[in-house]
Parts: structure tokens; sequence; C-alpha cells
């Protein structure tokens, strides 16, 4: 019975802390952030399209609002040459993913209401996020073969 507790109580705390994590995740998140740059897991040029939206060249520059306590948040493409305007999203940000061990961000575009015009979303991997910097990555196939984008924010 003794070691049953210990169990117990072990399974808590380890489910606690990985949510503090999170939680805290979410705290460094919250505020503004420009996306500044990307990078590709293998070397050329590639003519990369974003949540069915904009090339990332038309993300680069872009800023995101994010605020925790509602799950969302908008993101602004401001260059003249881009479809530019704001646009909406809920975002949640899940347990780690054991394969990875990286956290799963799933970001929805929605109304400016919060609605969902789309049943659609995408999940990206929380690669890192500090006071300052913040890394997403998000993993497709390109002929065939996994291919990683790597987002790069700063904190306004």
């Amino acid at each position: 019975m003794k070691h049953l507790i210990v169990l117990v109580l072990t399974m808590s705390l380890l489910a606690c802390g990985s949510s503090k994590v999170v939680r805290d995740s979410e705290k460094d998140l919250k505020g503004n952030w420009t996306l500044t740059s990307f990078n590709y897991s293998k070397t050329g040029s590639f003519k990369v399209d974003l949540f069915n939206d904009a090339s990332t060249a038309c993300f680069e520059g872009s800023t995101w609002a994010f605020v925790p306590n509602n799950n969302s948040g908008t993101y602004d493409i401001t260059k003249s040459d881009c479809a530019s305007g704001p646009r909406n999203f809920k975002f949640s940000i899940q347990e780690i993913d054991q394969a990875t061990g990286l956290y799963d961000f799933l970001l929805k575009p929605t109304s400016a209401k919060g609605k969902s015009e789309i049943n659609q979303g995408y999940r990206l991997k929380l690669a890192g996020i500090t006071a300052n910097t913040m890394q997403w990555r998000q993993t497709v196939t390109l002929d065939g073969n996994p291919f990683t984008i790597f987002m790069n924010f700063t904190k306004q």
C-alpha cells in the first residue's frame, strides 16, 4: 500500500510538472512577436507557402500577437507586394511529443470573431521559447522525404 501511495504521488507530480512547463511557455508567448527569418533542413532555394495563406517571403517581418488567456492571436502581413492585413487564429500548446521531445503547437485560422471559417488547422512543433526568442518547426514532405521549415521569432 505504501508503494502505491508513493507511485500515485510521483505520477501526480510529473503530470503537474508537464502542465507547468506548458503554462510557463504560454506566459513567455504572451505579447507581440516578429517572424524574423526562415531556415530549412535542406540547402537550396524553396518556394514555401504557409497556412494556405502566403509565401515565406511575405511572412518575413510579419507581426504576431498572442493572448494566452483565451488562446487567440493575430498575425499581420505588411509587405506591399503581398496580400497584406491582419489574420486571426486560435492556438494551443499541447504536452510534449515523446517522439521528438518537442511541444505540439496547434494553430487554427478563424474569423475576427474567433469562429473557424475552415475546418482546418496546422500542427507545428514549439522547438524553443525564451523571454525574447521563439522557434517553430514544421515538417512536410518534399519529393517523398521529410523537409523541415524553421520559423524564427523575436519578441518586440
